[in-house]
């Protein structure tokens, strides 16, 4: 029986890593969400202002 015990608890860790591994990577969107939209300007208009050419050149 003790050996059921040792058993289980490796067991119970990989759900444990495993349901925890699936809340942390969900998509979170709605209120509160992750707002990539806002972020992904930022990088388009940063991109858009390393292509042009410098001022004083």
């Amino acid at each position: 029986m003790a050996v059921l015990v040792w058993l289980l608890i490796p067991v119970a860790g990989a759900v444990v890593a495993g349901l925890w591994s699936t809340w942390a990577t969900r998509r979170r969107s709605g209120v509160g969400g992750v707002k990539d939209a806002a972020g992904v300007r930022g990088y388009e208009a940063f991109r858009a202002a390393m292509e042009r050419a410098p001022a004083d050149g």
